[in-house]
Formats: structure tokens, C-alpha cells, sequence
């Protein structure tokens, strides 16, 4: 009876709409979180315009969202796996509907920080909610095609946002009016999301059980144990040096270009564009390398010690003025192909049972890169080290490579040990 329902299982495996509809949910809701990380940013020049603010104040603005972002995704990731993925996702895109209305309205500082607040609020949850739906309701053969949709559409997020952002300030000579949208663009994304909330149930996916063990299964351990697993951390400090390089591009890149370069504003604003598109590209191809390569952090390490290269050739300001715009905006394909392979590298060194919680933990480290990193780059941007932008991007990227390996490396001894045991 065993053999005969495992043969069914196998005979009747899950549709590829039933995945590609779960896949697709996700990746909309995930470009909607990335597209927030960009509210404010994309309107910097209008905000010193109206205010006159400093970079470093702008930078400030940028660290109170990923301080909220970054304590509230390591608290949400108990919250996902006590009560489920999508109620939460609900109250993200909420959030970022508040978000959007609060800076549309705001009367100086004090309104764009709680702008800012409300949309790191919104945040938090996305990587506990957006893993625990794609690890529970898709089909283990898809699950690297789902990480490789789920990082090209947050890379979408932060490619559109800049352009839908800055040009709806531009068309209509109101940063305010562009803000307004983006709140009105939160709420379209929400009412899709409860239409289609029977795709995004993680109690009631294919998978949802899995790991849960049987009748003989171990005693469960404490929910803070995963805590102790080195990994864990290392995968924390993998993503804060890897944001700490995205920071700089996302928030600086541009004005950095516009003072090496002798660029106008308008051709150096499309570097964040160009790099999170050939970050999304990479991430395409990435997704088909993950079922292909053991040691994911061999794949890893090679994409972002090229891409830090590519960062490098730009800090040194002897390429010609678009030539340097080109090359900043491919250094994200390295960064993208890495990205499906990160992902399931953190799914392997996670125990079972404990996705929302590993993966809040883990990726409260990007939230603490893009608050310590806004306000640093920022500073260096007031001082006039502008090439520091790009040296100290690549800089990172090394940290985070180094990281990288170190947990391949405790993933691959602790495949070993059963083995070892067997024998």
C-alpha cells in the first residue's frame, strides 16, 4: 500500500498552473516590498528642493525604515509560523498603503519619518512570509525557479520604483502627488493578493506538513534553539556586508556618478534602474543553476567578486562618463545570478519547522546593512569621496563572499555526518 501511494504521488504530481499561481502571487507581493524600499529615495533632489536637507539627514530617513524593518523581520518570523503567512502579508501591504499617504501629506521631517516607519513596518514581514508560502505550497522541483521569480521581481520593485516615482514628480511638479500613487499602487497589490488568497494559504499547501515528523519523530526543540546553529549568524553577516554594496548603489550611485563624471542627473539616475534590471536577468539564469551545483557558495563567490571588480574599474574614474554608467549597471548581474543560489543555500542550512523564524532572523541582516550603511555612504558623499561609494560597495561584497563560504562549508559537514555515521 506504501509503494502504491507513493507511485500516485508520483503519477499525479502538482500542476504547473497551481505552482506558477502561487509563484507569481509571491513575486507580485515581493516586487511591492522592494518597490517601498524606494518611496522616498528616488526623491531626494525634490526633498532638498522644498526642505533643504542634507544627505545625511535623507540617510537618516533610509535607516529609521530598516531599523523597523530589521527588528520587526526578526519578531515577524515567530509570527508567520504561529499563525500563518498570509494574514501577515495582508497587514504588509496595508502598511505600505499608510506609507504612501503619510509622505504624500507630510509638512516636513517629522511626517516623512513616519512615513518612513510605516513602510519599514510594512517590510518587515516579506522574506518570513514570502519563503514559508513558496517552501509550503510549491513543488520541491520548482522551489528554485520560485527563489529565482521571487529575487527578480524584488529586483523589479527597486528597478520601477526610481522611474514610476521621479517620473509622476516630474509629469505633474508634485513629489507629493508621486507618493499618493505609490499608496494607491499598495492598495491594487493587496486587493489582488485577497482575491487570489486561496493560493497564498500555507496551512493548506501540498508541503505545508512537511517536516513536521510523525508518531516517532524527536522531541521538538525550543523555537529559540536554531539560535545557536553558527550558520545562522553567518548567513546574518553574508546579507549585511552584501547590503551594505546595495545601499550604496541604490541611495548614492547616482549623485556619486553625476560629481565623477560630469554626468546630468537625469542619465546617472538610470544606474539603480540598469542595475537592478541586469540583477533581475542574472537571477533568471541563477534559478536554473541552483538544481545543477552541490556547492552553492562556489557560485556565489565567483558572481560577487566579479561584480566587486566591475565596481572597482568605476571608482577608479577613467572610463568614459557612460561607459562608467554601463559598467555599474552590469556589476548587478553578478550580484542576481548569486541570488537563487543564496536563497536555497539558507533553506539547507536551516532545521525543519523553522522557515519563518531562520529566515526573519536571517534577513534582519539586510535590514541593519541598509541602516548602518545610508547614513555612512551618505556622510562620505558630504565629504566628497565620491569614489568611496564604489571602493566601499566592492569592499563588502568581499565581506559577504567570505561569509558565504564559511557556510557552504558547515552545510557541507553537516551532509557529511550521516554518512560517516552510515559507514
Amino acid at each position: 500500500m506504501t509503494a502504491s501511494s507513493s507511485s500516485g504521488t508520483l503519477a499525479n504530481p502538482v500542476p504547473l498552473r497551481q505552482d506558477a499561481r502561487t509563484i507569481g502571487l509571491v513575486g507580485l507581493a515581493h516586487g511591492s516590498s522592494h518597490f517601498f524600499h524606494m518611496l522616498l529615495p528616488p526623491l531626494f533632489p525634490w526633498l532638498i528642493g522644498e526642505f533643504g536637507f542634507s544627505y545625511s539627514e535623507l540617510g537618516l530617513l533610509v535607516s529609521v525604515f530598516f531599523v523597523i524593518s530589521g527588528v520587526g523581520q526578526a519578531l515577524s518570523g515567530f509570527i508567520v509560523d504561529r499563525v500563518g503567512a498570509r494574514p501577515v502579508m495582508f497587514f504588509a501591504l496595508s502598511s505600505f498603503a499608510a506609507a504612501g499617504l503619510a509622505a504624500g501629506t507630510a509638512q516636513g521631517y517629522w511626517g516623512l519619518l513616519l512615513a518612513a516607519a510605516l513602510a519599514g513596518l510594512g517590510n518587515a514581514p516579506f522574506h518570513p512570509v514570502d519563503f514559508t508560502i513558496l517552501n509550503k505550497r510549491v513543488s520541491p522541483q520548482r522551489l528554485g525557479h520560485g527563489f529565482s521569480v521571487h529575487g527578480i521581481s524584488g529586483n523589479l520593485g527597486w528597478a520601477t520604483a526610481p522611474v514610476f516615482m521621479a517620473g509622476i514628480a516630474t509629469a505633474t511638479g508634485s513629489w507629493r502627488t508621486a507618493c499618493l500613487c505609490g499608496g494607491l499602487f499598495a492598495l491594487v497589490v493587496l486587493a489582488i493578493m485577497v482575491w487570489n488568497r486561496d493560493a497564498l494559504d500555507d496551512r493548506q499547501g501540498v508541503w505545508a506538513h512537511q517536516g513536521k515528523g510523525g508518531a516517532g519523530a524527536a522531541k521538538p526543540e525550543h523555537p529559540m534553539a536554531f539560535l545557536k546553529l553558527p550558520s545562522v549568524w553567518l548567513c546574518f553577516s553574508f546579507f549585511f556586508w552584501s547590503t551594505c554594496a546595495l545601499s550604496a548603489i541604490q541611495s548614492f550611485a547616482s549623485p556619486a556618478l553625476q560629481s565623477m563624471y560630469g554626468l546630468p542627473l537625469n542619465i546617472t539616475a538610470m544606474v539603480v534602474t540598469g542595475y537592478m534590471l541586469c540583477g533581475a536577468a542574472g537571477m533568471l539564469v541563477g534559478g536554473f543553476l541552483v538544481g545543477r551545483v552541490q556547492r552553492l557558495e562556489k557560485i556565489i563567490s565567483v558572481c560577487l567578486l566579479g561584480s566587486a571588480a566591475l565596481l572597482v574599474l568605476v571608482a577608479l574614474g577613467f572610463l568614459p562618463g557612460m561607459a562608467a554608467v554601463v559598467v555599474a549597471s552590469v556589476a548587478g548581474l553578478g550580484t542576481g545570478l548569486a541570488g537563487p543560489s543564496r536563497d536555497m543555500l539558507i533553506k539547507r542550512a536551516a532545521p525543519p519547522g523553522a522557515t519563518g523564524r531562520v529566515y526573519g532572523t536571517v534577513y534582519s541582516g539586510l535590514d541593519l546593512g541598509f541602516c548602518l550603511a545610508a547614513p555612512a555612504f551618505g556622510a562620505m558623499l558630504d565629504h566628497g569621496m565620491t569614489s568611496g561609494i564604489f571602493y566601499g560597495s566592492a569592499f563588502t561584497l568581499v565581506l559577504s563572499v567570505v561569509s558565504a563560504a564559511l557556510v557552504g562549508v558547515g552545510v557541507a559537514a553537516r551532509a557529511a555526518r550521516p554518512l560517516a555515521t552510515a559507514a
